[in-house]
């Protein structure tokens, strides 16, 4: 109790002090701030998304090429089978694998497009589901189901709306395993299209998959994307899948991961070849439910993924509203050299992660897409305390 009024009396000297300070004082605190905030964005340029922008992967002496099952669910996708599954089934890889198709309680033509195609390729595996999972929502039973019918340790994930950038995705996301490796992350992007809404959303894609990428470089990774994700199926046993996290409508990519991933067994995939690419939303609508869905697991993360992911959200927020405070009540010159020593980290480290991620048409606008992030951050924070709504 006597140390609570010693710093109650402390507080309101310091209120005392700061209220008595002349205007100048408070212009001299602003531009302090906006100093602390660039630096801490700086932090987080410099320790984890250079690590993207500078990363070199490793020439392995060997290479084992593990057998691998791709396991992919699907839900009335009978135009994304069509269109994509086959340039799964066509990849060129040395060892054995296998396609593992889980078609979940469809009632489109998707059964029959998988039997036809299951004509051509031997490799293809297609599990039908016709009863829905109490108390189970959304992907988690289907995708148990495909990983517990899958003959391969190796598991390497997609959706149906998804097709690999090359016919060598599956070696690549393959190479990124060793000893002791259990997951590997890779990049789920989408195609370019023309309009604003196509840039905003791939630039959304590439600033996460920036952040999780560069997390694990970092040694702690926090998430990975159904779009393009592999793992062992012991490390999927020994968790016990998804009956930790059953109760969240979402999250068998990201919470999942969260749960098994560390510094020790998780391994990144940055390769152009190692792409995948899905059909972007072509609506305001569709898009603002599509992320809307996801950040509703945010919440479930470790406390340190929720701190590191907390303090660089925040930062990047007050950005620019500092910026221009600082150039209005105290000096643009001096507002204006903080501003450029992010902007040329910025510039140099986002130019080479997005040519490594096959985003590079992006880079010129980069400066107006990181002003688009405290718009975005606005419109999607109400996700991060709002209820997940049990969909597939």
């Amino acid at each position: 109790m006597e140390s609570f009024c010693l710093l109650s009396i402390a507080c309101c000297r310091l209120s005392f002090t700061f209220a008595a300070m002349p205007p100048l004082y408070w212009e001299v605190i602003l531009f302090y701030a906006f100093c602390a905030v660039t630096a801490i964005q700086v932090f987080y340029y410099l320790f984890f998304f250079a690590r993207v922008a500078f990363l070199k992967p490793k020439k392995k002496l060997q290479s084992q090429q593990h057998p691998v099952s791709v396991v992919i669910c699907a839900r009335d996708e009978d135009e994304n089978l069509a269109r994509n599954l086959p340039g799964v089934l066509v990849q060129q890889y040395p060892s054995t694998f296998e396609v593992v198709v889980v078609n979940d309680n469809s009632v489109d033509d998707s059964k029959y497009i998988l039997q036809e195609l299951k004509k051509t390729f031997k490799s293809l595996n297609v599990v039908e589901l016709t009863q829905e999972a109490k108390l189970i929502s959304g992907k988690k039973y289907p995708l148990s189901v495909g990983i517990r019918e899958a003959e391969h340790e190796v598991l390497l994930l997609t959706d149906a709306d998804c097709v690999p950038a090359s016919e060598h995705w599956i070696q690549k996301m393959q190479d990124g395993y060793d000893k002791s490796t259990e997951v590997v992350l890779g990049y789920g992007a989408y195609h370019k299209k023309k309009g604003l809404l196509n840039k905003l959303i791939r630039f959304e894609t590439f600033h996460t998959a920036l952040q999780y990428l560069s997390y694990a470089l970092a040694g702690v990774p926090y998430m990975g994307v159904g779009r393009n994700l592999s793992y062992r199926k012991d490390l999927f046993i020994r968790h016990k899948g998804f009956a930790s996290i059953n109760h969240i409508p979402s999250g068998d990519d990201d919470l999942f991961v969260n749960k098994v991933a560390s510094g020790k067994n998780t391994a990144v995939v940055i390769d152009p070849d190692a792409i995948t690419r899905s059909i972007p939303k072509t609506t305001w609508k569709g898009w603002l439910r599509q992320k809307s869905r996801h950040y509703t697991t945010a919440k479930y993360y470790k406390p340190k993924h929720k701190f590191l992911l907390g303090l660089y959200f925040a930062t990047q927020f007050i950005y620019y509203p500092l910026l221009a405070a600082t150039a209005l009540l105290y000096d643009w010159r001096f507002a204006l050299g903080v501003f450029g020593v992010r902007f040329i980290l910025q510039a140099v480290i986002l130019g080479k992660s997005m040519k490594k991620m096959g985003e590079k048409d992006l880079w010129p606008w980069f400066v107006l897409l990181d002003m688009w992030m405290l718009l975005y951050y606005i419109i999607f924070a109400p996700a991060l305390w709002r209820s997940p709504k049990h969909e597939w």
